[in-house]
């Protein structure tokens, strides 16, 4: 991760947030709070950054985000479906108006035929509009985990 580029697209995200006056939420898993550290790292950034959730187990997704059992063991925790919820639920149990969520296998284990090492969905929310992107990185874990934290920064700024 080129700690340059991740600066600038936080400070950036923070700026347009502030003008907006809106804060940011994040629910992190499989970058572990990764995110919620690049936003954090930006001085002045409680002016626009809420907190972050970091719900690593299915359980800690349930309890704290209020993602569902059922779209758990329906979808698995690595799915769009789990990903809308997690971003939902942040946004439910903050006082932001922008929320992002990652769920991913950043590996070397628990991939799947169907959800090979690389797979991790993002989802976004604004004001008017809610979506989950897929995404596949290449790489080892540091790598994989990095590459979700600025595809997140760059579609945020995008979504603003």
């Amino acid at each position: 991760m080129n700690l340059i580029e991740l600066e600038y697209l936080a400070t950036e995200l923070g700026a347009r947030l502030q003008q907006q006056g809106w804060y940011l939420v994040t629910a992190e898993s499989c970058t572990g709070g990764l995110l919620a550290e690049a936003v954090t790292a930006i001085a002045g950034s409680s002016v626009w950054f809420d907190r972050g959730f970091v719900t690593y187990s299915n359980a800690a997704k349930q309890e704290i985000l209020g993602v569902h059992h059922e779209t758990l063991t329906k979808y698995g925790a690595v799915s769009e479906q789990t990903a809308l919820e997690m971003v939902k639920g942040a946004l439910a149990h903050s006082q932001a108006q922008v929320g992002v969520s990652i769920t991913g296998i950043a590996g070397p284990s628990g991939a799947t035929p169907n959800k090979p090492v690389g797979t991790v969905w993002i989802a976004y929310a604004f004001p008017n509009n809610t979506y989950a992107q897929h995404n596949y990185f290449t790489g080892d874990r540091t790598g994989i985990r990095k590459q979700a934290v600025i595809t997140a920064l760059q579609r945020l700024l995008q979504g603003l």
